[in-house]
């Protein structure tokens, strides 16, 4: 069994840093959307969008969300750390295989797995990842990063109780615990922090998640103009080609939405927690879809085991980042204390 240890948390204003002690610290950028008690707006093919008709965007508290999406090398450091045996199959082997991987490779060392991505990859989104495998990313980080097998103390507990769920049924089950700390946002939460106009507790929203009502371009400029995204026009034509089809994460940087959030518009869908006709939520459209996908009034679905290389997600935290802090703070003490006695015992 492996050792655990306590985690080193760090807070500063706009980033969360959370890391196992001897571990490399894996760091995330969030952004604070405020204005709490705003109202929503309708999504769905009733408001001239896809989907079933929802009121989409109302947040009666105050949360933080990742600036950009879960990249390949941050889920390297996942795999890393909790897949030296891959008990729930966190690591897809198209992720290396596939022409439009993100280039995470697996090597075998007698049994036990190392991982590790080509440098050119490490800051474009992850792909091939189920919603499952977004929940066992979240508890990763809720539990400190700790480094050891999957189990309660690293992917199956923390903020969400997986405890062995793999099947579409198990995973439709689990809900977010009451004292859940980093979290896969719902699409209440994703769609507010993409397309609420950052104006009060209104029901302002902006069409596109790059603070307009104009169709996005997918132009990838340095600089960047504003108003760009990686989406694909119809004419055939991908805002880059092969290898990549990604970009890397914030590469637009005149682009972001409202609270400061980049790629919610294209680049790769976003899982959501929320429950839609017996799957999970996707939001946002992708490297391969038109900008109709990135539009505020159209949301998708999936089964929550598919795994496909279009779609990613991206971390929220509820509450906000200190408030956090000071709760992992807390179960840390409460950790070593417990190891102490353990040790006098």
């Amino acid at each position: 069994m492996a050792t655990r240890k306590p985690a080193t948390i760090i807070a500063t204003a706009g980033m969360l840093f959370v890391c196992a002690v001897g571990a490399q610290a894996l760091t995330m950028d969030f952004v604070t959307v405020g204005n709490p008690g705003n109202t929503g707006k309708l999504s769905g093919s009733g408001a001239g969008g896809y989907g079933p008709d929802r009121i989409c965007g109302a947040v009666n508290y105050k949360y933080t969300i990742g600036t950009y999406e879960v990249t390949a090398g941050q889920y390297t450091e996942f795999l890393n750390a909790v897949a030296q045996t891959d008990t729930y199959g966190l690591y897809n082997t198209s992720m290396w295989s596939s022409s439009l991987g993100c280039k995470i490779q697996r090597i075998d060392s007698g049994g036990s797995y190392t991982y590790s991505v080509a440098a050119d990859w490490a800051n474009r989104p992850v792909n091939y990842v189920s919603w499952g495998d977004a929940a066992r990313f979240i508890n990763w980080l809720t539990n400190g990063q700790l480094t050891g097998p999957q189990g309660p103390a690293t992917t199956e507990d923390g903020s969400y109780f997986l405890n062995g769920a793999t099947t579409d049924v198990e995973l439709l089950a689990v809900t977010r615990e009451p004292n859940a700390l980093y979290v896969i946002p719902t699409e209440d939460e994703w769609c507010k922090a993409a397309y609420h106009k950052n104006d009060g507790a209104t029901g302002n929203y902006w069409d596109y998640p790059t603070a307009t009502d104009t169709v996005p371009d997918n132009n990838l400029l340095n600089p960047d103009l504003g108003n760009n995204a990686n989406f694909y026009i119809s004419s055939g034509d991908f805002t880059i080609g092969s290898p990549y089809y990604r970009t890397q994460v914030g590469e637009f940087e005149e682009s972001e939405s409202p609270y400061g959030t980049f790629d919610q518009g294209g680049n790769v869908w976003e899982w959501n927690e929320t429950a839609i006709d017996g799957t999970r939520g996707v939001r946002g459209g992708s490297f391969a879809r038109v900008a109709t996908n990135m539009h505020r009034a159209s949301h998708f679905n999936d089964e929550p085991t598919n795994e496909y290389s279009d779609v990613g997600f991206r971390v929220a935290t509820v509450p906000e980042p200190a408030t956090i802090a000071l709760l992992l703070i807390g179960s840390v003490l409460t950790a070593l204390v417990h190891r102490r006695r353990l040790t006098r015992e």
